[in-house]
């Protein structure tokens, strides 16, 4: 039976060191976080952002937007963010109406504010190995693999799901580590040769929000096993892996909800702390 990879125990860890080196800071780390209409998807992060904040020292700025902003006013507001040297860190709530593309708006935002780690300067550096700002999702994949012990020299790593937040960056911070890694996407699906990657994977990532994706059998035995996805079947939250299943073969496997879920929040927090301290 695979050994479960808490998210939670990583991250209580990790808080610790962050409130260390908050107290050591002449202000308290401010994040200003933008929300545009009414989501209840996005409150509820929200919610989950401003308890950590809290309990980290942190001061958490929310600015609610009306649902009807359009994307220039919404631009002039983040470099109004920007131009606040208060202001260390600036994240815009997902997700946001129609007229609004976020891939055009985010890259307004200063690089050195951008704790998200999604502008595109930030994610280069990550390409060269000198990124001080990860995207959550893979930052919070990282410290899990590295909680597990295993060496990822030369490791057959299997990603599946190629998304700029998780499955694209979490490539090039693989590659840093010389794994070898495969990545996987809904080409590889309808080539039929999904199943046969996944079966070689000694470290398998999942991050593609499709229940019951991977099957259980196909889980190589002692292959650590990441599961990223949340989905919600019959009022229950499971993950892109048959959990059931995978645990049999894998020797550590993410629970899902309480896996890679309470690492995301604290890593954007871990972010905001470089950005103060690097100003």
């Amino acid at each position: 039976m695979a050994k479960l990879l808490e998210g939670k125990i990583v991250a209580d860890r990790i808080k610790e060191d962050i409130r260390s080196q908050v107290q050591l800071l002449k202000n308290k780390p401010v994040l200003a976080s933008i929300i545009v209409g009414v989501n209840p998807g996005a409150e509820a992060y929200v919610r989950s952002q401003t308890k950590t904040a809290e309990t980290l020292g942190i001061v958490y700025q929310l600015h609610k937007l009306p649902q009807d902003t359009q994307e220039g006013a919404l631009i002039d507001f983040i470099k109004k963010l920007n131009d606040e040297s208060s202001v260390n860190g600036i994240i815009i709530q997902m997700p946001l109406p129609a007229q609004i593309d976020y891939k055009k708006i985010s890259q307004y935002i200063a690089p050195e504010k951008d704790i998200e780690g999604m502008h595109p300067a930030n994610i280069g550096k990550i390409v060269f190995g000198k990124a001080n700002m990860l995207p959550c999702t893979a930052a919070a994949v990282m410290e899990l693999l590295k909680e597990t012990g295993v060496d990822l020299y030369g490791k057959e790593v299997v990603i599946v799901g190629h998304s700029e937040i998780v499955g694209k960056p979490l490539a090039l911070l693989l590659l840093e580590k010389f794994a070898t890694v495969t990545v996987c996407h809904i080409g590889t699906s309808k080539a039929g040769k999904l199943e046969e990657h996944v079966k070689q994977a000694e470290v398998l990532i999942v991050a593609v929000g499709k229940a019951g994706l991977i099957k259980g059998e196909w889980i190589k035995d002692g292959a650590v096993v990441i599961d990223v996805g949340i989905n919600r079947i019959d009022g229950k939250i499971v993950g892109d892996v048959e959990f059931e299943g995978a645990e049999k073969h894998a020797s550590q496997i993410t629970p899902v909800p309480g896996g890679v879920g309470p690492l995301t929040v604290t890593m954007l927090m871990r972010n905001l702390v470089e950005a103060a301290k690097a100003r």
